[in-house]
């Protein structure tokens, strides 16, 4: 009797701890991601869409091209250039060498304004610039092309940023300085922390109260810095760079202000701007475009090396979730909500992100 109390009670146990294990060991399968294909169309495939609502083109850039398409697959508009140009969501325009003066065009065709001044259009969402001769200065402009406030330096402009709360600027001698909306300087500094003082990239959150930037040669560093009153600031983060690099190199804030991204010779730098903690994303070449998907978070990378083009989808846990590579000219990507689309030479692509 007693034995078989005893073996009862080993069972009774063993039975007991595989439910406990099992309960514990539980975990859900996590999902996959797959991309999957919706279309592909040559840009040279002039198609007018139906759609009257102009604020969902999407701008392209391949080549010596630049256009407008939409979300399910027709070109809207395909403008070759000879020289340079410059495209947003909104606006574009092509010029030469000696710009005088651009006429600038909305996404539909439209002739937007003029800028009569000499220099080089750029811009960003609805936010129209300039950059004057010399190379040392810029001019902010207003939606017919009028000059609205300018700024002058004696330093080349290396790297150049702006978002809905301000602009930010990078120059060769070492030196940061940001405005707000209306042109007011607000932040002026010099991060040092380096042997040669040269800014290759900058970015702007965007309610304009924080600027980041990387910096300098021979100790490169990566740099936070915050607005404390009308004209000063405060580093907040600082890193420095594993391994230097010559070439221009991007920053971006994210559109919920809570993440920095930065690229830097190996791979991409992820900076949570509430715990003030880095994480980093190996990636073999260099960093060409940077997007977000507002939906989910996820960021799209298009980096090269030579001729070969790589995406590379990281998750908001900054793990590599998915990549793919090709060969190629010229590329771009976009992000439009779980699509992602893709250039190559003369075709544009359309990819739906799905988790399985």
């Amino acid at each position: 009797m007693e034995k078989n109390t005893k073996r009862n009670r080993v069972i009774i146990g063993m039975v007991i701890f595989c439910l406990l294990y099992i309960l514990l060991a539980f975990r859900p399968l996590s999902t996959e991601l797959h991309l999957v294909p919706d279309w592909t169309v040559n840009i040279n495939d002039l198609q007018r869409s139906d759609s009257s609502d102009v604020s969902k083109l999407i701008p392209f850039r391949l080549g010596q091209s630049i256009g407008y398409f939409t979300e399910d697959g027709k070109i809207a508009s395909h403008i070759p250039y000879a020289f340079k140009a410059a495209i947003s969501n909104k606006y574009y325009a092509t010029f030469g060498a000696d710009c005088e003066e651009a006429d600038f065009f909305t996404s539909d065709g439209s002739k937007a304004g003029t800028i009569r001044v000499a220099g080089f259009p750029f811009f960003d969402e609805d936010r129209i610039y300039t950059f004057l001769p010399g190379g040392a200065s810029f001019a902010s402009c207003a939606g017919d092309g009028s000059v609205v406030w300018s700024y002058e330096s004696y330093a080349p402009i290396i790297a150049f940023d702006s978002s809905e709360g301000g602009t930010v600027v990078g120059f060769a001698d070492g030196n940061v300085v940001s405005f707000n909306k209306e042109g007011k300087l607000d932040q002026k500094f010099a991060p040092g922390g380096s042997d040669f003082p040269v800014v290759l990239g900058v970015g702007i959150s965007e309610d304009g109260e924080t600027v980041a930037c990387i910096s300098g040669q021979n100790k490169q560093r990566f740099v936070i810095a915050q607005k404390t009153d009308s004209i000063h600031s405060k580093i907040i983060f600082h890193e420095y760079l594993p391994e230097d690099t010559n070439n221009q190199v991007l920053v971006k804030f994210n559109k919920t202000g809570n993440s920095v991204y930065y690229n830097y010779n190996g791979g991409l730098g992820i900076v949570d701007l509430k715990k003030l903690k880095s994480s980093h994303v190996e990636l073999d070449g260099k960093i060409i475009q940077i997007e977000e998907s507002e939906s989910d978070g996820m960021l799209c990378i298009l980096s090269k090396k030579n001729g070969t083009y790589t995406v590379t989808i990281v998750e908001p846990s900054d793990h590599p979730a998915a990549q793919f590579s090709f060969e190629a000219d010229c590329a771009f990507i976009q992000v439009r909500g779980d699509a992602l689309y893709v250039g190559r030479n003369t075709t544009i692509s359309r990819m739906t992100i799905e988790r399985k």
